[in-house]
């Protein structure tokens, strides 16, 4: 009885040791940073705020103990005493921030993912800076778009094309409801991926039609059920794929502007141009002779002018009065 109550102490002792040195590197992740380490007085006072006692000999030993196991612990000075931190990698404050920022405007990432992300993103950066970047978070994007299946067609467009294989998909659009309308009778787009590109908020899967000889391009977020194919991508895709940076130089452009609240009317056939552009959750109404009319703030530039210009007679601008594109598309096509 004895021998077995002499285990059961060692046991708890055992236990109780990794429970302690757990906790160290708890708070070390916590609390601790290069330009801030926590000192000796610092890590004793929480533990004992935790019931676990600590004095200055065993905290040395628990210190070295944690160096051997592979623990990143750095030991600097704060005034008399030592002072340590954990030199893991981890993302400084402004570099979350920035990828937050950019998560939050991209349209293509949905609300729900970019929650997710978000989390995911200050878990990089440590408690303390996760906080101050939590308390500055203004969510300003009401763009975003609805297809949650965005991350698994990236997915499997990347495999494709280090697999060289061809993928296929059904392709959509967007009527005035936001239902999907897909294209070709809901038959299985068939093509050879050459890379993907990011572009004016949006992912394109930049691909080689051996039907037209030509390449072609495909929104991501339009697609439904991607899936790889086991025929390889044909040679002329290979050499595209070499060609791709002059490609999409070419073709991908972006435009920016001033703010004005505008009334705009259009051809129902670009209704597809203008979710591009002002994003989904726009209100269509109905214009006269089968039109549709949106109100929309819009930045008012030559830029501005020069899109409603490709558009040709299949937009136009309502409302408010007095606006005039004549000398901005002079100015934009100087």
């Amino acid at each position: 009885m004895v021998r077995y109550r002499r285990l059961g102490a060692l046991f708890m002792a055992e236990n109780n040791q990794k429970i302690k040195l757990l906790r160290i590197i708890e708070f070390l992740r916590s609390e601790s940073e290069p330009n801030k380490p926590v000192s000796t007085s610092q890590i004793i006072g929480y533990l004992n705020s935790i019931h676990i006692s600590c004095d200055r000999r065993t905290l040395y030993k628990d210190m070295d103990l944690l160096v051997e196991s592979g623990t990143n612990i750095v030991k600097t000075e704060f005034g008399r005493e030592n002072a340590y931190y954990i030199d893991e990698v981890s993302l400084s404050l402004a570099e979350v921030k920035i990828l937050i920022d950019a998560v939050q405007a991209a349209n293509f990432i949905t609300k729900e993912k970019t929650s997710e992300l978000t989390e995911k993103l200050l878990s990089l950066s440590g408690v303390r800076r996760s906080e101050i970047i939590r308390n500055n978070i203004i969510f300003y994007n009401n763009h975003k778009h609805s297809n949650s299946s965005i991350f698994e067609n990236i997915e499997q467009i990347e495999f494709a094309i280090r697999q060289k294989k061809q993928v296929s998909f059904y392709y959509f659009d967007l009527d005035d409801k936001c239902n999907r309308v897909y294209r070709k009778d809901k038959k299985r787009y068939i093509t050879d991926p050459v890379a993907l590109v990011f572009s004016e908020d949006n992912y394109y899967l930049v691909a080689y039609s051996q039907k037209y000889s030509n390449s072609v391009n495909y929104r991501v977020d339009r697609m439904d059920t991607v899936e790889i194919e086991e025929a390889p991508i044909c040679e002329e895709a290979l050499i595209k794929k070499r060609k791709t940076e002059t490609y999409t130089e070419q073709v991908f452009k972006m435009y920016n502007g001033e703010t004005v609240l505008i009334t705009l009317e259009f051809a129902p056939d670009k209704l597809g141009v203008i979710y591009d552009k002002f994003g989904e959750n726009i209100e269509i109404r109905h214009a006269d002779k089968g039109w549709l009319r949106i109100k929309v703030a819009v930045q008012i530039s030559p830029t501005f002018w020069g899109w409603i210009y490709q558009l040709e007679d299949k937009i136009k601008v309502v409302s408010p009065e007095g606006i005039s594109p004549e000398f901005d598309i002079k100015e934009f096509y100087k």
